[in-house]
Order: structure tokens, then sequence, then C-alpha cells
């Protein structure tokens, strides 16, 4: 029971970690995963870059499998962070940091 207890206890950071990561500030507005692009353009205005990285397969929940297209935008830098947002299918998936 303790090494349960002991390996929930190692793993809490991680999932604070991953719940930090999956949000971004912009002056007042915060924007989460499954934002759609406009919001996030609309919060946080024009990316300084917007890459477009290629297609990737999804499966629904029905099972039906499509192909969305995956972008990278870049905000910053912001107090020496650099702040990448990855979309697919026009909605928000992933928003990660670093410091250059």
């Amino acid at each position: 029971m303790t090494y349960r207890l002991l390996a929930l206890l190692c793993l809490l950071p991680l999932a604070a970690q991953t719940q930090a990561s999956s949000s971004f500030r912009c002056g007042n507005a915060l924007v989460t995963t499954d934002d759609h692009m406009a919001e996030v353009a609309g919060k946080c205005g024009d990316p300084v870059s917007r890459d477009f990285l290629g297609y990737r397969e999804r499966t629904d929940d029905y099972g039906y499998r499509n192909e969305v297209q995956v972008e990278e935008w870049l905000y910053g830098p912001r107090n020496g962070m650099y702040y990448y947002l990855r979309f697919e299918g026009n909605r928000l998936v992933n928003v990660d940091s670093k410091r250059n």
C-alpha cells in the first residue's frame, strides 16, 4: 500500500505540470486547449509566425478517420519566453514554452 501512495505522490507534480502547459495567457485573456483558432487570434492577436506542419490522421468517436491540418503558431518573446501553440483541425491541442 505504501508503494502505491509513494508512486502517486511522485506522479502528482507531473500531472500539475501537464495542466499548466495546456493554457496560455494573453494580456487579460486566457486560451486553453480545445479553443478554436479564431478565438485564440481574437484574444491574443496575430502570432509572430504561423507554420503549416502538414496533416495528421485522426479517428473520431464513431470510428471514422479523417485528415486534419496541423499548424504551429509562435508568440513572444514575452519576458524572454517563446510560446508555441499547436493546432490540429483548427483546435488548440498543445501549448509549449521555451526560454531563448
